[in-house]
């Protein structure tokens, strides 16, 4: 034990979960942006003010004490409800807000994420945004951190306890092939099986759920290559390479290799993902629900017209959600 002096304060016990969460002071630092010294001296000075050593700062990653897991407990409690309070006290007035973390999934960053931190910033004068994009599983992970406010991400199942989930969208799986290459008047499917398949990675909840569905179809397919980029899989598609799966999100972001490239309908049982907001409940008040209405109008706007203009077919299952 320490001795105890000092006083305990919210931002040390942010500190605290960042740090544990991240099992590193350097990786904790950056997502308070913060110094590493700053953090390290609140870590010390929450320590001194509750008696006891949280952390085995030695170790790599960064491990919790016994004392540490038993604070860690409390620390949450005592957090959500700082931030309860914090939510409860801007009401009915949510122009006050002073910071919104919001994680996007990278399908949006180049045109509807624009647009809506845009158009939220004109109502929200003093507020700071802050945005984080990537993977679905690690924006939740983020959420589940308490490092984000809200995230936009593909569902991955049963929702955890004391989410709001507000839907969005919803979008069919696609075929992307060289432009030209295959006959539709003809079988696609044996033409497509004479391809390499360019894998998105199953690393990422996508790329599983494209391959769970080929097993399903009982498909087995000649596979090269995996990837994690959109635009890496368009280029190789677009070079005729092989072919694709992915949805009319993936397609669009690759703008750059439309002219050799086209999207087909699946030559097999179709394939949806939905794409929802989540958040923790009653943080935010309405905040969530309007987040959503205006992402809804954003993604009727800039992305389910134009496609459905484009390409008539994908109207059957390319839909914003009420």
């Amino acid at each position: 034990m320490v001795a105890t002096t000092g006083r305990i304060t919210l931002w040390g016990i942010e500190v605290f979960i960042a740090t544990a969460d991240e099992g590193s002071i350097s990786s904790a630092a950056r997502r308070l942006e913060a110094s590493p010294s700053a953090v390290s001296q609140q870590l010390t000075n929450l320590e001194t003010a509750l008696g006891a050593i949280l952390l085995n700062r030695n170790a790599r990653p960064v491990t919790l004490t016994p004392s540490g897991e038993i604070f860690r407990k409390r620390a949450q409690v005592i957090m959500d409800e700082a931030l309860q309070a914090q939510a409860e006290l801007l009401m009915p007035d949510m122009s006050a807000l002073t910071r919104f973390r919001l994680g996007m999934i990278e399908d949006f960053d180049a045109d509807v994420t624009p647009r809506l931190l845009s158009d939220m910033a004109v109502e929200l004068q003093g507020c700071q945004f802050l945005l984080e994009t990537g993977a679905s599983h690690r924006l939740f992970d983020l959420l589940d951190s308490r490092a984000l406010d809200v995230v936009v991400a593909a569902d991955m199942g049963a929702t955890a306890d004391g989410m709001e989930v507000h839907p969005l969208l919803v979008e069919p799986f696609v075929a992307a092939v060289p432009k030209g290459m295959i006959d539709m008047g003809g079988d696609v499917l044996a033409q497509l099986k004479s391809l390499p398949l360019i894998q998105y990675t199953q690393r990422h909840h996508m790329g599983r759920q494209i391959a769970a569905h080929l097993v399903r179809q009982n498909l087995k397919l000649a596979q090269r290559f995996e990837l994690d980029s959109y635009h890496a899989i368009m280029a190789m598609v677009a070079a005729q390479a092989g072919w694709t799966i992915l949805t009319p999100l993936g397609y669009l972001r690759a703008r750059r290799f439309h002219d050799a490239v086209e999207m087909i309908e699946l030559p097999f049982d179709p394939l949806t993902r939905s794409i929802s907001l989540t958040a923790r409940r009653d943080v935010l008040q309405d905040m969530p629900q309007d987040v959503a209405a205006r992402l809804r109008l954003l993604l009727q706007e800039m992305i389910v017209d134009p496609a459905i203009k484009a390409l008539p077919w994908i109207a059957r299952d390319l839909k914003v959600l009420k």
